[in-house]
C-alpha cells in the first residue's frame, strides 16, 4: 500500500470522510446520510466511539473504519460490551488492501479495550461487505430481518 497512511480520524477528516460516504451513496451502495454534520456526530465524535481510522493517501480520504461500544439499546441489538465495526471504503479505492489495513488498526483497539468480540452487520445484499468480513476472520451469528450478522471473537 504505497503511500497510504491508516490514522486515528480528527474533526479535520470530517469532509473527507464525508466524501467517502458520497461516493459510496453514488454508487448506489449507500442510502444513509453522508453529510459532514452526520459524519462528525456519528465517527468523528460520537461518545461511544472506540476509534475511528483513515486511510488516507496524498491528503485525501480514501476509506475509515469506525469501531464503537456496543451499549443497551444499540441499533445494531449487537451484545452489550461487544463492540460494533463500520467499513467504509470509496468504490474508487477499494481492492487495494485499504479495509485490511484499516482493520489491523480496529482490532489493536479492540484488544486494548478488551473487547471480547466484535459486530458487524452487513446488509443481506452487500456481497462486497460480506465477503470482506468473512476475509477478516468473521463468522455468522444471526440474522436480522434484511441483514446478516457476524462475529470476530477477540484472542
Amino acid at each position: 500500500m504505497d503511500g497510504i497512511e491508516i490514522r486515528k480520524a480528527v474533526l479535520a477528516d470530517a469532509e473527507g470522510i464525508s466524501g467517502v460516504l458520497r461516493e459510496i451513496a453514488a454508487a448506489g451502495k449507500r442510502n444513509k446520510p453522508s453529510d459532514v454534520d452526520f459524519v462528525r456526530q456519528h465517527y468523528v465524535i460520537d461518545p461511544d466511539r472506540i476509534r475511528c481510522s483513515v486511510a488516507a493517501q496524498d491528503n485525501r480520504i480514501l476509506g475509515f473504519q469506525s469501531l464503537k461500544w456496543a451499549v443497551d439499546g444499540n441499533p445494531y441489538g449487537a451484545p452489550v460490551g461487544w463492540g460494533v465495526i463500520g467499513t467504509h471504503i470509496r468504490p474508487s479505492a477499494a481492492r487495494r488492501g485499504v479495509g485490511r489495513a484499516l482493520f489491523r488498526e480496529t482490532l489493536l483497539a479492540a484488544r486494548a479495550h478488551d473487547l471480547p468480540a466484535i459486530d458487524a452487520t452487513i446488509a443481506a445484499k452487500n456481497a462486497e461487505g460480506l465477503a470482506y468480513y468473512a476475509a477478516m476472520g468473521f463468522v455468522d451469528y444471526r440474522q436480522l430481518d434484511g441483514a446478516q450478522c457476524k462475529r470476530f471473537t477477540i484472542t
